[in-house]
């Protein structure tokens, strides 16, 4: 269902804080013309963690709109409360999302047994297949592949694959071994694609992609069909840009990124995030001159 270069989309701010719908509709159609495969909303870089509920799935509902069926919309909807886990994947149901992007619950830091019966209970009442999204970095819990194999083994028609970005490349042939070659597995750090595609990843679920697009879609379809010499070369063209993204908080480096591309977009974050510093920005300046992007 899912594979190829899947931005995760930032959400536009107008600067007062406000939803910027029009300026996100535009973005989402630039997406889908630059040959994106799917589109996630409402994701760490979309800043969820600073919308509410109402917000949130309004953003997701636009998503869905804009799309039009032309390309999957995944909703980010993970909780560290179980209850407001399972109430959100009903709201992304509602708002017409084709699935939802879970992380384990962050902060409360359960045991194994506890990410475990956390997402078997999602699963009870699931209506949309969701994709794990194990980024312990942000949550400090880890889905152990033992775990991932409990979770998905007893409930394989509802958990379709996994956002992996542990940064473990271990984890997709441990993965492999446990729950299937067939079973998706999206890399979540773009600058490590390459060999996670290499190691039997289908695809990223991807910053860079914001503000490259058809560059990140032509690394992948490199990918896909096994031209790895192409690949490399265009892994090469972005890798300044994937490290440059994180050379402050992100979402801002993005957002700064996406506004020397496209001059149009808003250039609001909501706080706590901020705008990325001078020294991020000619780094991030010198990434889009290596990429040709401006």
């Amino acid at each position: 269902m899912f594979s190829g270069s899947i931005p995760a989309l930032v959400t536009p701010f107008e600067a007062d804080g406000s939803f910027a719908e029009a300026a996100f509709r535009d973005l989402i159609e630039w997406q889908i013309a630059e040959g994106s495969s799917g589109l996630v909303a409402c994701g760490t870089t979309g800043e969820a963690a600073t919308l509410d509920k109402i917000e949130h799935f309004h953003v997701v509902r636009v998503c869905v709109e804009q799309a039009r069926n032309r390309v999957p919309v995944i909703a980010g909807a993970g909780s560290n409360d179980t209850r407001v886990a399972v109430e959100n994947l009903a709201a992304a149901k509602a708002a017409g999302a084709d699935a939802a992007l879970m992380v384990p619950p962050y902060y409360n830091r359960p045991s194994q047994d506890g990410i475990a019966q956390h997402f078997a209970v999602l699963a009870e009442t699931a209506q949309l297949p969701i994709i794990l999204y194990n980024v312990p970095g942000r949550t400090v819990t880890d889905i152990l592949p033992a775990t991932v194999a409990r979770i998905v083994g007893a409930h394989r028609d509802v958990f379709v694959g996994i956002k992996d970005a542990t940064g473990a490349l271990q984890r997709i042939s441990e993965h492999r071994a446990a729950v299937g070659a067939d079973w998706c597995q999206l890399s979540g750090n773009d600058d490590l694609a390459l060999a996670f595609n290499v190691m039997g990843g289908r695809g990223c679920i991807s910053v860079t992609a914001n503000a490259a697009p058809r560059l990140c879609v032509e690394f992948q379809a490199a990918c896909a069909a096994g031209d790895y010499a192409r690949a490399r070369d265009l892994h090469d063209r972005l890798f300044p840009l994937h490290v440059a993204m994180f050379t402050d908080a992100s979402p801002g480096p993005i957002k700064y990124a996406l506004s020397r591309v496209r001059p149009d977009t808003p250039r609001g974050l909501r706080l706590p995030m901020t705008w990325p510093s001078e020294t991020a920005q000619r780094a991030i300046d010198a990434a889009l001159a290596h990429a040709g992007l401006v």
